[in-house]
């Protein structure tokens, strides 16, 4: 507890007006004198004592209950858990331990499961469904193992993860293979609208095989049944952060979770999500499919880009978790929290043999990333999906930044629909938990030919756009190399309200790239050329003279951009001027919201 007392304390009266403080009021104190920002004294509050009793303790009443909650946390049938190391998954239990606690021993069940994990605060709801199986119940006429409920297969609560309060939700495989029933929907809802209340995010462990149809009656449709799981999603969307790890195959009404989340994180031969399951499918439509190739990890991670991220294990998923949690805030409107200032991974001082002469040379534009940001920083999303845009989030100088940046080592870093789309909702998802955004612009445009027209290149494109121009964070575009058409004003270009746009020397700003500019304008002339060396020769020239009007010199000198940087100096160019805007203002004009999703 921190307290304020006037000026002119001396230390001895500090120490013990503080000591005084922390007898009274049973709290450890800090005392502050004055205006000074650290405690002048301190004291700690004096350990309870009881009065020696030794007749008095647990009741035998109290022990039955210790009872009941420790086979409550047994989980399902003992057949059910010792499936799961088959199936390469944890337990619930030792799942939660693995979050939230010592890490469990990765085995079936720990025999004491009351301290399993030490850094769950409480859990609610364990005794969901308790009259339905439970010997002690008295509705159980007769003891069946197979028809153990303990939490009804769904357990919420509130725990501490990486120093941050978080809600949570996990489904026990072993209690009907982790399906959703009224009991454990009513949990889940209450979990998610306290997450509403409190401004706590919410980790979603989801291992569910979708509704239990022979119970569907009393949660499916109903006013606060399952349907309201994706009401709620919604209302917590770019409130709190939203983080769903799956640990099994989430079918129909499961499979939604995931693809509400913020970020979901699959795990590699054990993860998938479908909106029926390869039997439904069949019978549906008569195709015979895996449920594998019909929604695994690859499916989402490289097709759907329902995937964010795909881990190789349990516990890589929960490192990933760890990390994003780095990046994000935990609600609206707070600033992400910053870390100290790591230096890149390589000098800055290579910058500029990084980036080829020839604009259309391919290059890693991670290579640039280790160049800039922060060493070990830099996390990308989706990164098989849409590959010609490298979304990520990063740090620069500690302080968290998403990136958006055209990947020239893969199909010329063109704008495709898919990567269009990735990058309208990375920029979405930044600019709602207040997380800057940083362009790194070398794309010759958004993609031409039938193929993209049928695959909405045009509205993905839309989106990319419309995002960039909503997002209110502050935003900073480096004019890497190429940046040719739509490219510049998708990727955050001067009409789109960035606090800066610099270029790089490599940089160059057009309508179109110099070899279809000169074939467009002055196509006739040149074919009227019958020498093949002097046409050759004159669409040199011609395309010399283009390029000098795009040059990002000129961009400059007409104060199109704001400047051009040495590429050594980007990244402490970038470190001053994320921190000078730390703390920008912008404001959306005063409406209910764009007609753009």
């Amino acid at each position: 507890m921190h307290v304020r007392i006037g000026e002119g304390a001396t230390d001895e009266e500090a120490s013990a007006v503080a000591a005084a403080l922390a007898e009274h009021l049973g709290a450890d104190i800090e005392l502050l004198v004055g205006d000074a920002d650290e405690p002048a004294a301190t004291a700690a509050a004096p350990e309870t004592e009881y009065p020696l009793d030794d007749d008095l303790g647990p009741t035998e009443r109290e022990e039955q209950l210790r009872e009941e909650i420790e086979e409550i946390l047994g989980g399902g049938p003992e057949k059910y858990k010792e499936r799961l190391p088959e199936q390469g998954k944890l337990f619930v239990r030792d799942r939660l331990d693995l979050w939230f606690g010592e890490g469990g021993d990765g085995g079936p069940g720990d025999a004491d499961r009351e301290d399993a994990a030490d850094g769950i605060q409480f859990e609610d709801g364990k005794f969901a469904a308790f009259d339905e199986w439970h010997p002690d119940s008295p509705e159980v006429e007769e003891y069946d193992e197979g028809t153990r409920l303990p939490g009804d297969g769904l357990l919420t609560g509130a725990a501490t993860f990486e120093d941050r309060d978080v809600h949570w939700m996990a489904n026990d495989f072993t209690v009907k293979a982790g399906s959703m029933a009224g009991r454990g929907v009513e949990k889940f809802l209450r979990m998610q609208q306290r997450a509403l209340k409190s401004g706590n995010p919410v980790l979603y462990l989801m291992d569910s095989s979708g509704g239990r149809i022979d119970e569907q009656s009393g949660f499916f449709a109903n006013r606060e049944g399952i349907g309201k799981y994706y009401y709620n999603h919604s209302m917590l969307s770019g409130y709190v952060p939203q983080i769903c790890v799956l640990y099994g195959p989430c079918i129909a009404g499961a499979a939604y979770t995931p693809v509400f989340a913020d970020f979901t994180i699959m795990v590699e031969e054990m993860s998938a999500m479908a909106i029926a399951s390869p039997r439904m499918v069949k019978m549906v439509t008569g195709e015979e499919i895996e449920m594998a190739d019909l929604g695994g990890p690859a499916v989402h991670a490289k097709h759907s880009g329902s995937a964010d991220l795909v881990a190789k294990d349990e516990r890589e998923a929960r490192a990933m978790a760890a990390k994003l949690m780095q990046y994000l805030p935990d609600k609206a409107g707070e600033k992400p929290p910053r870390s100290e200032p790591e230096n890149p991974t390589f000098s800055p001082e290579g910058i500029d043999e990084v980036i080829p002469d020839a604009p259309n040379r391919a290059y890693d534009v991670h290579d640039l990333l280790d160049r800039i940001c922060d060493a070990e920083s830099v996390m990308e999303m989706k990164p098989e999906y849409g590959q010609e845009i490298v979304t990520a989030f990063a740090k620069i100088d500690g302080r968290p930044v998403g990136v958006v940046a055209n990947q020239p080592n893969h199909r010329s870093g063109a704008i495709f629909p898919d990567a269009a789309e990735k990058a309208a909702e990375f920029i979405w998802t930044c600019d709602a938990y207040e997380i800057p955004l940083l362009y790194l612009c070398d794309t010759p445009g958004f993609m031409a030919g039938s193929d993209v027209e049928k695959d909405a290149i045009l509205e993905k494109g839309k989106k990319m756009i419309y995002a960039t121009s909503s997002a209110t964070v502050p935003k900073q575009t480096v004019v890497v190399r190429k940046a040719y058409g739509a490219g510049i004003y998708a990727m955050g270009g001067p009409a789109y309200d960035p606090e800066s746009v610099i270029g790089l020397p490599s940089g160059e700003i057009a309508i179109m790239g110099p070899e279809a500019a000169i074939n467009a304008v002055y196509a006739r002339k040149l074919d009227a050329i019958d020498d093949p060396e002097e046409r050759k020769q004159r669409e040199q020239e011609l395309r010399e003279e283009y390029r000098q009007d795009i040059d990002v010199h000129r961009m400059a000198s007409e104060v199109v951009i704001d400047d051009v940087v040495p590429p050594s100096s980007l990244r402490q160019e970038l470190v001053n001027r994320f921190a000078f805007y730390e703390d920008v203002q912008k404001d959306l004009p005063d409406k209910k919201h764009g007609t753009v999703l």
